[in-house]
Formats: C-alpha cells, sequence, structure tokens
C-alpha cells in the first residue's frame, strides 16, 4: 500500500488549507489517482489496523440495495450511525441518548429503526433502484453478454434526490472495463475522499466488488483504478497520518472468497475469508460529520 502512502506525502506536501462543510478545516488537494494491480494482493491498509467486517458487511448491504442502518448496527458495524443520530437529536423524541444509546435501539428495536435509522435513497437506493433502473443488474448482465463495452456505468450520484439523502455520495461513479484476456478492471470516481479514515475503506471495498464480480463471471481480475477529486486530510489527523507514515507497509493479505458462489445478489458475510492480515495498530481518529 504503498501507493497510499505517497497520497498521504503528496497532499501534505502539495495541498492547501481549506475550509469545508463540518467547520473542521482541511488540507486539500484537487485530482490524484492510484492504480493497485489485484493479483498482488488484497489492498487493505496495512500502517493501521482497518476493521475488516465493516468493509464486507457494508458492502453487501449496498448491493442489497437497503438504507437503514438496522443491518449494519446488528452486525456492529458503526460507520454509518452518525448521520441518523445527529438528524434524531434534533426532534421531540430525542431525550439525550448517546450514540451509543441511540445504536442499541436500532439494534434491539426494529420499529425504531425504520422510523429513525434510515439514510433515504443512499447507494443502495441508488445501485438498485435509480429512477426506476436496477443498475446493478444491468450492470452484471451487460458485463457478460457484451463485455467489451464502454458503457460499464454504475452511478450512485442522483440530482433527482441528493437532498433526500443523509450524506451525498462521495464514490458517485464506477466503470468497469474487460480487457481482451478477460480480466475485469475496476475505476472509481471519487468526488470527496477523507484520506484517512474513508480511502483506506473505499480502496478495500471497491476491489473487493471487482474481486467479486469477477468469479461470477469467470473472469480474472485485472486493476482497481482509484481517481480522487478533492483529495483530503482533515486538521484533526494530521498527527494520525503522520504517525502513519513513519511505519513501513507489510505484505498484502489475501482475501478467500467462497468459490460456490455464482451469483453476486448471494453473497453472505461468511463467504469470506481474510488472511495473512498483519497490521500496525490501530490509530484512531475523530469523524468529520
Amino acid at each position: 500500500m504503498e501507493q497510499y502512502l505517497e497520497l498521504c506525502r503528496y497532499v501534505l506536501k502539495n495541498g492547501q488549507k481549506k475550509q469545508d462543510r463540518t467547520n473542521t478545516g482541511t488540507i486539500s488537494s484537487f485530482g490524484y489517482q492510484m492504480r493497485f494491480d489485484l493479483n498482488q494482493g488484497f489492498p487493505l491498509l496495512t500502517t493501521k489496523k482497518i476493521h475488516w467486517p465493516a468493509i464486507i458487511h457494508e458492502l453487501l448491504w449496498f448491493i442489497s440495495g437497503d438504507t437503514n442502518i438496522e443491518y449494519l448496527v446488528k452486525n456492529k458495524v458503526y460507520i454509518w450511525s452518525a448521520w441518523p443520530y445527529k438528524k434524531y437529536t434534533k426532534i421531540k423524541s430525542y431525550h439525550q441518548e448517546t450514540l451509543k444509546e441511540f445504536n442499541y435501539r436500532i439494534s434491539n428495536d426494529h420499529e425504531f429503526a425504520l422510523k429513525y435509522g434510515d439514510l433515504g435513497p443512499v447507494y443502495g437506493k441508488q445501485w438498485r433502484n435509480f429512477n426506476g433502473i436496477d443498475q446493478l443488474q444491468e450492470l452484471m448482465t451487460n458485463l457478460k453478454t457484451n463485455p467489451f463495452s464502454r458503457r460499464h456505468i454504475l452511478s450512485a450520484w442522483n440530482p433527482q434526490e441528493i437532498n433526500n439523502m443523509a450524506l451525498p455520495p462521495c464514490h458517485t461513479l464506477i466503470q468497469f472495463y474487460v480487457s481482451e484476456n478477460k480480466k475485469l478492471s475496476c475505476q472509481l470516481y471519487q468526488r470527496s475522499g477523507d484520506i484517512f479514515l474513508g480511502v483506506p475503506f473505499n480502496i478495500a471495498s471497491y476491489a473487493l466488488l471487482t474481486m467479486m464480480i469477477a468469479q461470477v463471471l469467470g473472469y480474472q481480475v485485472g486493476e482497481f483504478v482509484h481517481t480522487l477529486g478533492d483529495a483530503h486530510i482533515y486538521l484533526n489527523h494530521l498527527e494520525q497520518i503522520n504517525t502513519q507514515l513513519t511505519r513501513k507497509p507489510k505484505p498484502l493479505p489475501k482475501i478467500i472468497i467462497n468459490p460456490k458462489i455464482k451469483n453476486l445478489f448471494d453473497f453472505k458475510f461468511e463467504d469470506f475469508e481474510i488472511v495473512d492480515y498483519y497490521p500496525d495498530e490501530t490509530i484512531k481518529a475523530p469523524v468529520a460529520v
């Protein structure tokens, strides 16, 4: 994952200080690209421990078309909880519950989760029902029947529904590419990238999606190409970034995917195993909401 550390160094050296929506402040640079050969290992960051179960659960949640955090919270994945919690704190039903207490209610009270856990028409909704179009199903069909097309696109950016989303999509446009020797590659255009917390997660997530699609279609894996628009380091993440830059990357782990699964929509969490993952210790940092 030297590519990721180079991104950190580049933004620290070339970025400019910039205010942002969260009022945290960032060092920001516009336009950056990384490439990962998926035959060299699973691109999961090793200079800090990444909670990889959350990556798998979130991706399966996207694929299912779900937009309610209930599934995530029941599986101890809390990466999306801050947004519905923030909304909940502004209504009459809020009685000073902490975020931890909010997550407990979401996990144990289905009616409460239905009422307060939805994020609006975020990624899963757009992937599976973009103004009536199941983009993901069409993508799978087209990759199989017309692999060399230049139109293998999955979009999460729906202007008609942006204002109803808890957070407009950061990873907005995904394009897939099949080479003459049937290797599947993916390019993600990410309009906004939180380099310390979000970007390592996004790299692993879309690499995994590429590997899953390749398996069910009988293709080999190629590259994951990650293109960033506003690539930024929050000012309250500078110490964490600099700590990470003192660490040396370790060999990439491998991910084992159940070879029996031949339909993208049949995958479950138990179909994945990460092996040979020996990262450095976790580095904690606050999330800007």
